[in-house]
């Protein structure tokens, strides 16, 4: 008999893929045609940044009225100035995808943040990796004294393993893998559990001249579309040293903002750190298992094969369903008899 974790579980498509790729607007065309079909598609995001409410134009957030036509999830869940974990996100997006099921709907997880994508999809056991507030406190308030490089070099000595499989450039990936080394040393990865239904990785490449190119156009829409002044706005109502605002975008934002750059140096800046950035992300995803790669210039081509994709899952699912019903519908009528 099917277990309940089956039950609970929708059909999940993954759209993985570097920054500016175009996987939201991948999103979106596949669930229209699903809804024009006269099926259910919803959208769980997986991007880290994004799950902070004001942070819209810097995080490139989908429009209110893709969000009114095609029910969003996992976005805009708290303040800047809220602590927010991977486990957070989890637990949010399992209740996002509980309902999702109990509507009988494709759920399209979309987002460039790999390991939100990877403890979802692959049911990554973030709770088995220790975890202290006060310690994370004190490691970040190291790394602010004596900088990143002293820290990265301490997570080296006390756990090589992990300082080789994590980007040292990143102060957030230094200061939690820094965290587990004090508390539990040189601790691998937990093995993925699987995710308990139907579920299918698609992702889109481009060539990287291409990709530059687009990182650059979408960097100057962002300035022209009002990311000063939302930079400005937020710096407002909160500390500019926040973890939320290491989103790429806002920094730069405010650098014009305070004439320390031009608005042209500005976007160059935003451009040219989001090139690496998507550098970082591609190597991730290389490692990321089972992963269909689309070329992104073939956008009819993309939305063909996500869609040849989501009709097997949602076939999948019909099937699981179905065999679970009338194992129910059996299972009741013995008991009558």
């Amino acid at each position: 008999m099917i277990s309940s974790g089956e039950r609970r579980l929708p059909p999940l498509l993954v759209i993985a893929g570097a920054t500016a790729t175009g996987k939201t607007g991948l999103s979106l065309a596949i669930a229209d045609r699903l809804v024009s079909e006269g099926r259910r598609a919803e959208v769980v995001s997986a991007d880290s940044r994004q799950v902070y409410r004001g942070l819209d134009i810097g995080t490139a957030k989908v429009a209110a009225a893709d969000r009114a036509r095609i029910r969003h999830h996992g976005l805009d869940l708290v303040e800047p100035d809220e602590s927010f974990s991977v486990a957070d996100y989890v637990a949010v997006a399992s209740s996002a995808l509980a309902g999702i099921a109990e509507r009988r709907a494709l759920a399209i997880l979309v987002g460039g943040t790999g390991l939100y994508l990877r403890a979802l999809a692959r049911g990554l056991p973030t709770d088995e990796l220790p975890a202290d507030a006060a310690v994370r406190a004190s490691i970040e308030a190291e790394i602010a004294e004596r900088g990143l490089p002293a820290a990265a070099a301490r997570l080296a000595r006390l756990a090589p393993l992990a300082a080789a499989r994590i980007d040292l450039r990143n102060p957030r990936r230094v200061a939690r893998a820094l965290e587990v080394a004090v508390l539990g040393g040189d601790l691998g990865l937990p093995q993925p559990r699987g995710y308990a239904g139907p579920s299918g990785w698609i992702g889109l490449t481009v060539a990287a001249d291409v990709h530059r190119r687009w990182i650059a156009s979408r960097a100057t829409d962002q300035f022209a579309d009002g990311l000063i002044a939302e930079a400005a706005a937020l710096r407002e109502r909160f500390d500019p040293s926040l973890r939320a605002f290491s989103a790429i975008g806002y920094r730069e934002a405010w650098a014009a903002l305070d004439g320390a750059l031009s608005l042209e140096q500005a976007i160059e800046l935003d451009r040219v750190r989001n090139v690496a950035f998507a550098a970082r992300q591609r190597t991730w995803f290389r490692a990321e298992p089972g992963v269909t790669w689309l070329d992104a210039e073939d956008a009819a081509a993309a939305v063909a094969a996500g869609l040849a994709v989501a009709h097997g899952l949602l076939d999948a699912w019909d099937d699981t369903v179905g065999s679970a019903d009338e194992q129910v519908r059996q299972s009741r009528g013995s008991h009558q008899d």
